[in-house]
């Protein structure tokens, strides 16, 4: 068959599937669930067509280095999920650190992070889901945003940052509701977390140790990107060689929680990534499991970074069709065991 009619078939059977896709669920698009410093943030919620019962909620934080990308990144892996007709799944936009003038922390996006899950605690009853079955996940930054979400928590006050602590506030409170009561009551609590490539070492990352420390780059790899002029994490004033601890404190490789237990996890990446190598998401997993937590690792075979990417990526020659369906199935299998078994 010529190449030209195998690309147009290819192309309908796409448009088929997004059709079919589409029918099996309501599509709440971009609900407000916060207005941050000069920042308006929304999540997409995807609603299984009658349940017969509230389903589990799955939270997704789209990668891009915390400085490109928005939600639409993860507008297929979203469909797919909900398809399922087992998960509600809210797909959440977060601040970058390009936003408000290029001077967001890294701080603030975790609390973004937080908040979100917050938020949905407390609304995604109207939307069928159950605030008491939540998994968290996400890929490359926001597989980080998803570890930090479990990880953080122990981190939880009103001291806010500097140079000597980081408390996090997150960025929507229920009414009445404060960082410290959010932290003894235990309201970030999830079930589960998938985390896709994640970053976990922000720290190692900074100083720029190269091959297998989660990074390749040295630490202007995280804020050359976008539109911003190159700064650090925290801004300028707050180095990681005169303040190590703060960027830390931001790495879950560091801040894995001692104590409450970890919920169970499912880590993946693929062989050929080397923006977050096997060999660091395999040191994060054997840290989690220390701690007696439930742990799934697995390694894709030809799969470099960001493969679950919505459409095609022709600088990584990766595609939604070809390269996230096996990844999203075992997934599925994972979340169905821990909250359907």
């Amino acid at each position: 068959m010529p190449r030209t009619y195998t690309t147009l078939i290819f192309f309908l059977f796409t448009l088929l599937i997004a059709e079919i896709r589409a029918q099996q669920f309501d599509l709440a698009k971009d609900v407000v669930w916060s207005n941050a410093p000069e920042a308006t943030l929304h999540m997409d919620i995807y609603s299984p067509q009658k349940p017969d019962e509230s389903l589990p909620v799955l939270i997704i934080y789209h990668g891009g280095g915390w400085l490109i990308n928005n939600k639409s990144i993860m507008d297929e892996m979203s469909a797919y999920m909900a398809t399922t007709g087992k998960f509600v799944v809210c797909n959440v936009d977060y601040r970058l650190l390009t936003a408000n003038n290029n001077t967001t922390g890294m701080h603030e996006i975790i609390e973004d992070a937080m908040g979100a899950v917050l938020w949905i605690k407390e609304h995604i009853t109207k939307y069928g889901g159950d605030p008491n079955r939540i998994a968290v996940t996400g890929d490359s930054a926001g597989g980080h945003l998803a570890a930090m979400v479990i990880n953080g928590a122990s981190a939880l006050g009103s001291c806010g940052l500097t140079t000597d602590h980081l408390c996090f506030s997150p960025t929507f409170l229920p009414e009445g509701v404060t960082p410290e009561m959010v932290r003894s009551r235990n309201m970030l609590e999830v079930q589960a977390a998938i985390l896709s490539y994640p970053a976990v070492d922000i720290h190692i990352a900074a100083i720029g140790n190269g091959p297998g420390t989660g990074f390749e780059s040295p630490s202007n790899f995280f804020w050359q990107m976008g539109n911003g002029t190159a700064r650090g994490i925290f801004g300028d004033s707050i180095n990681v060689a005169d303040h190590p601890q703060l960027y830390k404190a931001v790495s879950p490789m560091y801040t894995i929680p001692e104590d409450r237990k970890h919920p169970p996890v499912f880590l993946h990446v693929g062989e050929k990534d080397n923006t977050t190598t096997p060999e660091s998401i395999k040191a994060y997993e054997m840290a989690i499991a220390a701690t007696g937590a439930q742990t799934l690792f697995k390694i894709y075979p030809g799969k470099p970074h960001a493969y679950l990417d919505s459409g095609n990526n022709e600088y990584l020659g990766t595609s939604f069709e070809k390269d996230a369906i096996i990844p999203i199935e075992d997934m599925i299998t994972f979340l169905k065991g821990v909250f359907y078994n």
